[in-house]
């Protein structure tokens, strides 16, 4: 089976990083047979990823003398439309694979934001490539669907895997090929490392909050305030220390230089550490050892779903309160929408209230990872017989 995964934004996104490893393992792909078109190469080839696919570099240099950059010029100087340029930043890769079965659109929450509109013309050139094209593992804000030419493209697409059910609801009215299966990260293997000085294994509740969240909250500061206030009251009033975890780690949205804030607030040094960047399978192994979490990374809370860890998550978007009411059947309680942090207490309250039902909660993850195993063979069921 040759297999082309495109819209791969690198792996120092480990959330990107582990859907390519994830994938990699529920289809059996052959590395020397599958290719990986990634943003940044050099990124994966760091983190070991061409152990599992081949990658090429995605996106390249535009040659301004070619007449595709004519046409694309013309429709960005006249019509505003920028997204014809930026598409032929995929075009030369696309270009250098031929005869694939299959084309997955790995981006998982690309559709979820309001630029999404370079990727029809992606998928536009990419179809010409495959066989039969993919929208794998993804999350799409239902409003991004109201957009004629992603509606349009969304219909095209041979085969959809949604990876939450409020995506899935959304999706499967503008695509009736369309089939429900959690995110493939909730398979991703572990790979044990050294847990950081102040790690207590079982006494140690793990933090990650990311740069992007800051974006979307409506009281400016409120964000850090309940971070803080949080870690402040776990120090002060509980015998757990605190591992701060990123899971981002890329220049313009590195989750390390929030975390750093959030360190340098904390008085009690010897009760809290940042935990070194790692890859995914060993993120999530430190991720397993935590009693509880608390995360706004999608993958990172994946992690912790997947190895039965209480989990509380700062969402922002669909995907997030998505895949907490699959396994709980609602969100809320288990997601707090950043948008919603007005007092400073509110995450704790929210932490609070994980901690007091934390034994039904595991109880719960037990129970639905049992049930999420059970369907590791419909992927590929899927993709072969859709």
């Amino acid at each position: 089976m040759k297999v082309v995964m495109y819209v791969h934004g690198g792996s120092e996104n480990h959330g990107c990083e582990a859907i390519i490893r994830s994938t990699a393992r529920l289809l059996d792909l052959d590395s020397k047979q599958s290719v990986l078109l990634s943003y940044n190469q050099s990124e994966d080839l760091h983190y070991g990823l061409d152990s599992v696919v081949s990658i090429n570099q995605e996106i390249n240099a535009i040659n301004k003398k070619s007449f595709d950059f004519i046409k694309a010029y013309f429709m960005q100087k006249f019509f505003n439309k920028h997204y014809y340029v930026d598409a032929l930043l995929h075009k030369l890769s696309i270009n250098s694979i031929n005869n694939m079965d299959f084309g997955l659109f790995v981006g998982g929450d690309n559709y979820c934001y309001s630029d999404a509109e370079v990727y029809p013309v992606v998928n536009k050139l990419i179809r010409k490539k495959v066989k039969k094209l993919v929208l794998w593992g993804t999350s799409v804000e239902p409003s991004v669907l109201e957009k004629r030419s992603i509606k349009k493209d969304i219909k095209k697409f041979d085969l959809i895997v949604a990876r939450e059910s409020i995506s899935y609801e959304a999706l499967k009215k503008v695509n009736s090929h369309t089939l429900l299966l959690p995110d493939p990260a909730f398979f991703l293997n572990i790979e044990r490392t050294e847990l950081p000085k102040n790690f207590i294994k079982g006494k140690t509740i793990g933090i990650n909050i990311s740069p992007m969240i800051l974006e979307y909250e409506k009281n400016q500061g409120k964000t850090i305030e309940n971070y803080e206030y949080l870690i402040n009251y776990i120090i002060e009033q509980t015998d757990y220390n605190i591992a701060l975890i990123p899971h981002v780690v890329w220049d313009s949205n590195d989750d390390r230089k929030v975390l750093r804030m959030l360190y340098d607030k904390i008085s009690r040094k010897d009760r809290i550490c940042i935990v070194d960047d790692h890859n995914c399978m060993q993120q999530k192994y430190i991720i397993s050892q935590c009693s509880y979490f608390i995360g706004a990374r999608t993958h990172a809370t994946i992690a912790a779903y997947s190895t039965c860890v209480p989990t509380l998550v700062v969402g922002y978007s669909v995907k997030a309160k998505g895949i907490a009411k699959d396994l709980f059947g609602t969100y809320e309680n288990y997601v707090i929408p950043v948008q919603e942090l007005k007092e400073q207490s509110d995450l704790l309250n929210s932490f609070l209230w994980l901690r007091k039902n934390s034994a039904r909660i595991k109880n719960e993850l037990k129970n639905k990872t049992k049930e999420y195993a059970a369907l590791k063979n419909e992927y590929l069921k899927g993709l072969v017989n859709d």
